[in-house]
């Protein structure tokens, strides 16, 4: 199956006036996140009508050179990320908006979502929906539009951060703290097809999910219906909070199949203060590659003058746990240095010959 770019909507904060900053953890006041529904007997338009209004389309425009670079890219091939990119968000026939198809001349149109994090503007998208645009454009569920500003971007998480101008007091939900449980009922809000508002329902398929697309793939798989254009969006659980935000839709005709993946809201709780701070996220780095074909976090090799080589690691040591997560698998070791930001000293238990041993690092910043 082809991976096609989508979008799942995750993350809430609420902004302090007097510190310019925003509470992640905290629980503002405008926050939506009142009445707690418990079970899908009861419907579910009352969580609707409390988050929808903090959901946003979000449209891009870039230059035709973003387009020729991607036909000149030797990578652009069926699913490369600029093909996924203009096929997610293009026109009818999948191909990116031209003087033919809406744009004006020398101009590439693109559309995904985005939900507001705080009452002064900022909001969470996916990275890939404005990476390269020239022009950033929301619109609200209220009809209003506004011109928006990247304030940071982060590839390796597909999260990204924006700025809309010209207003105040949005409406603005909370990021859950908790991890979504499979089973939960979750709601995915979005601009699928360019049709804002749209609500669609279903349950947390599974998590811990890793589709290939990099190092800290850790997503929530979902079956409420995604399609072209719920990037970035958010998902909410029954208390209103976004659990994820949504990413990709796993597809064999680049429509929705029932299988969509979204960023969990511990992701974007770490990544956000950073693009807030600087723009950019720094990773956590132990300097290790693992076995992916082992049923284990088996060390399959250890780079030089990093925390792992610095530590005494080896290839062939087994990873058991990293600070307080068990590691029994690749992926949740990856998934627990992803937990982690550069600096943080943690301790790592490991076999090796037998025997178990720790050690207690610093991790590093992931290089570029």
């Amino acid at each position: 199956m082809a991976s096609v770019v989508a979008g799942l909507g995750i993350a809430v904060y609420g902004v302090s006036p007097s510190s310019g900053g925003i509470d992640i953890f905290g629980s503002p006041a405008h926050a939506q996140t009142n009445n707690v529904v418990s079970s899908a007997t009861q419907g579910f338009a009352d969580v609707v009508e409390r988050v929808k209004p903090s959901v946003i389309s979000v449209k891009v425009t870039m230059k035709e050179r973003a387009r020729d670079a991607a036909n000149r890219s030797d990578d652009d091939e069926a699913g490369s990320p600029m093909e996924r990119f203009f096929r997610q968000f293009g026109g009818p026939d999948g191909l990116p908006q031209s003087p033919g198809r809406g744009g004006r001349h020398g101009e590439v149109m693109g559309q995904g979502s985005g939900f507001f994090i705080s009452s002064d503007g900022f909001a969470v998208t996916n990275n890939h929906v404005v990476d390269g645009a020239d022009k950033v454009e929301v619109t609200t569920d209220a009809g209003k539009t506004y011109t928006a500003r990247v304030i940071g971007t982060d590839p390796r998480s597909d999260v990204a951060l924006i700025k809309v101008e010209g207003g105040a007091d949005f409406p603005f939900v909370k990021l859950s703290e908790g991890k979504a449980r499979i089973g939960d009922w979750v709601l995915a809000v979005g601009n699928p097809f360019g049709l804002g508002g749209t609500v669609t329902a279903g349950i947390v398929s599974a998590s811990g999910r890793d589709i290939g697309s990099g190092p800290y793939d850790d997503f929530i798989q979902i079956d409420a219906p995604v399609n072209k254009g719920n990037s970035g969006g958010p998902a909410f659980n029954m208390q209103g909070e976004v659990v994820g935000v949504t990413a990709q839709i796993d597809s064999s005709s680049g429509g929705n199949e029932g299988v969509g993946f979204a960023i969990p809201s511990n992701t974007v709780h770490s990544v956000v203060p950073q693009l807030i701070s600087t723009g950019k996220a720094q990773h956590a780095y132990l300097g290790i590659s693992l076995d992916s074909t082992a049923n284990n976090a088996l060390v399959a090799g250890v780079k030089s003058n990093t925390p792992a080589a610095k530590a005494g690691l080896k290839t062939g040591d087994v990873i058991t746990s990293l600070g307080s997560a068990q590691t029994t698998t690749p992926d949740q070791l990856a998934s627990a240095i992803a937990a982690h930001k550069p600096g943080d000293r943690v301790t790592v238990t490991y076999q090796r010959g037998g025997q178990s041993h720790t050690v207690t690092l610093t991790l590093a910043s992931r290089p570029s």
